[in-house]
């Protein structure tokens, strides 16, 4: 995701909330502060349909790491949390096998997402 993509995606959040009885509703302000990729921080990918150009799906995690207490080797846990994912184009499936990879290619050692919207 880049800064030229926060109008899609506010668009494409936006339109998926609406489905839940209790949802929030971002601007796109919002969007560009909470969605755009930090390091460490968090990370977003949208995906683009090649003939159209428009960005059909989204997916998000953000960065908890842990330290690791008493260990000689290891020292912290790079934990991703799966943030938001809009599925269009492609399944939740699809998705989040993408997102694993890409935490994977990262450096995460756990991904956890929790039982909600759809997980």
């Amino acid at each position: 995701m880049e800064k030229k993509d926060v109008k899609a995606v506010h668009q494409l959040l936006n339109d998926y909330l609406k489905q839940f009885k209790l949802h929030i509703q971002y601007t796109k302000e919002e969007i560009g502060h909470f969605l755009l990729p930090r390091e460490n921080v968090i990370e977003s990918f949208v995906v683009e349909d090649p003939v159209t150009k428009k960005i059909t799906d989204f997916t998000s995690f953000y960065s908890l790491p842990s330290s690791v207490l008493k260990h000689d080797t290891h020292k912290m846990l790079h934990v991703a949390y799966s943030y938001y994912n809009v599925p269009n184009k492609y399944t939740l499936t699809e998705l989040v096998k993408d997102a694993l990879i890409m935490a994977k290619n990262k450096g995460y050692d756990v991904f956890n997402a929790l039982d909600v919207q759809q997980n």
